[in-house]
């Protein structure tokens, strides 16, 4: 059986990898072009018999925790991905889906709680729920809806007689990233501050570059969190090993931009060198929200 996982794993890498970066690339919801690609199909990967990743779609990685009295998901992906979602949860078990937990409040991750949270509770940050509020992500739906429920530093889930934590360490690419943590399975769910892709700061919604390695390393000190399974927001399940690797390339770039600005590199100078080494293409999310950002920040 792991055999098999394994294989799905690796045989779906490039084209969800490819879907994440045509998001990241490509401006999203009510002011996206025409598309050209079909997003990646979705698929049912088995963590565990009570853990499951539903991908696909160029939306962010659902899990799906099954209990006796009911499913605790983590993340909805877009509105339109409601049907393909449940009928994906039906395959696996009987059991209503209870709870989701949102690890942040962007579209490709909430934007089911339009029609989520008439039959579940939606849990967030409160920074999260915020950044919905006050329509932080400027390419996002009209309708987007906020959790009902918010923490602000954790916050604990029980049901069925099963434990999942939600806890924000701080920013990155947002200001209110959740890490949500399976403690019976040592399995961690990162949301955006791990994908498949270079990383993507929102600095409209608080993100920051300087912040987001030390906020994965507090992850990584953490002695409450004994994960070896990691599910990125984006991208296939990897290793703790994975995350740390993504927190270092990280670095890297930060380190790279920054001697590029403090040499005197201007905006458009330094867009050419994200284009040719990290892929970042005109007119994508990374140049309107990650460059500005940076130009101030590394300075």
């Amino acid at each position: 059986m792991k055999r098999t996982i394994l294989v799905r794993l690796f045989a779906g890498l490039l084209a969800l990898t490819g879907a994440w970066v045509a998001y990241t690339q490509t401006p999203q919801g009510k002011q996206a072009p025409a598309q050209t690609k079909a997003p990646a199909p979705f698929n049912l990967i088995r963590i565990a018999d009570d853990l499951y990743v539903i991908d696909g779609g160029g939306a962010g990685n659902v899990a799906v925790y099954i209990t006796n009295e009911g499913v605790i998901m983590v993340d909805d992906k877009f509105e339109q991905h409601f049907d393909e979602i449940m009928a994906n949860v039906k395959k696996v078990t009987n059991q209503p889906v209870k709870y989701i937990l949102s690890t942040h409040y962007h579209a490709d991750h909430s934007g089911g709680n339009t029609r989520w949270s008439s039959i579940a509770e939606i849990i967030s940050t409160r920074n999260a729920h915020d950044g919905i509020v006050q329509h932080k992500q400027s390419n996002a739906p009209d309708n987007m809806i906020p959790a009902r429920v918010t923490f602000t530093q954790e916050t604990d889930l029980f049901l069925g007689g099963k434990e999942v934590r939600a806890k924000y360490y701080g920013r990155g690419h947002t200001n209110g990233d959740a890490f949500v943590y399976f403690p019976a399975l040592k399995v961690l769910h990162t949301g955006d501050m791990f994908t498949s892709a270079t990383p993507l700061i929102d600095y409209p919604g608080g993100g920051s570059l300087v912040e987001w390695t030390k906020t994965l390393d507090s992850v990584m000190a953490d002695k409450s969190l004994d994960f070896d399974t990691v599910i990125p927001g984006h991208g296939p399940v990897s290793k703790k090993a994975d995350l740390l690797t993504y927190r270092n390339n990280a670095e890297k770039m930060r380190t790279r931009v920054q001697t590029l600005i403090r040499q005197g590199k201007k905006q458009d100078d330094v867009a050419k060198v994200m284009t040719a080494e990290y892929n970042w293409q005109p007119g994508s999310l990374n140049m309107q929200w990650s460059l500005p950002g940076m130009m101030t920040e590394l300075k």
